[in-house]
């Protein structure tokens, strides 16, 4: 059961994004001139943090069209966590709606890559496997060897749009090419030296990573790929995620120590 407090709070918060099944005493509030200055200053930070946090977005669709799309969102999403950089979990399925209206069929996905960014930016920092301890294991045990991703690896397959390219060249204001082959991207962020490093990867690296993410062993993780990928070539696709820092740690079969 709530507390008298509780339900103050959840009413002054209702009543700050303009929804006005409130309780008398915040009504009272909200009529007052000075709950309007209140109102308008929090709403302006939260949609100055959508743009903030959505910078790829803004270059494609530009200000004023971001800005306006955040304001509804805001309206209809308050945040529910104090920290204004974790904002907008759910903005990229919302602006991706607005886009389809407007033929940006591809603008959900590139929000989010803006959104992963984001996540591989914040998240905790641990060490990358060091390629040597995997090369040092007898071959035959690899098959069950279990990689874990680092808390700042992060990926997504986009199978109808080069998402990856139309994120990374808006982004750092690169000149798009137009001959550039409208197909699926995947993409791979990963966090080293405090800096986020981005990749485009195949469809296979991605099932990878996804099936090592869901605790499957080496061999079980190289199938999935095989089923997304057909052609991938799994020792190289292992190899580059090892060197691009993507694992922190590895279970080997007859270890029980974590590398």
């Amino acid at each position: 059961m709530k507390t008298a407090l509780a339900r103050f709070q959840d009413d002054f918060v209702s009543a700050i994004f303009g929804q006005s099944d409130v309780g008398d005493s915040v009504a009272s509030l909200a009529d007052q001139p000075g709950f309007a200055v209140y109102r308008n200053t929090i709403l302006k930070g939260c949609i100055d943090a959508l743009v903030a946090n959505y910078p790829t977005v803004e270059v494609l669709v530009g200000t004023q069209w971001l800005r306006s799309a955040a304001t509804e969102y805001a309206h209809a999403q308050p945040p529910d966590d104090p920290r204004l950089l974790m904002y907008g979990r759910s903005f990229p399925e919302y602006v991706g709606r607005l886009g389809c209206m407007h033929g940006l069929h591809y603008l959900a996905e590139v929000a989010a890559l803006d959104r992963l960014w984001l996540a591989a930016h914040t998240a905790g920092d641990d060490l990358p496997l060091d390629p040597g301890a995997l090369a040092a294991l007898d071959p035959q045990a690899l098959g069950n060897v279990r990689l874990t991703p680092r808390a700042s690896t992060h990926w997504a397959w986009s199978a109808a749009h080069p998402a990856f390219t139309l994120w990374k060249t808006n982004r750092e204001h690169l000149a798009w090419s137009d001959d550039t082959p409208w197909i699926g991207e995947g993409t791979l962020m990963t966090r080293a030296r405090h800096a986020v490093e981005s990749a485009r990867v195949s469809e296979g690296a991605c099932a990878f990573l996804s099936a090592c993410a869901a605790g499957l062993a080496l061999e079980a993780s190289a199938h999935a790929a095989l089923q997304a990928q057909p052609d991938i070539d799994i020792g190289a696709t292992l190899a580059m995620l090892v060197s691009s820092g993507a694992f922190a740690s590895f279970d080997a079969p007859s270890s029980t120590s974590t590398h």
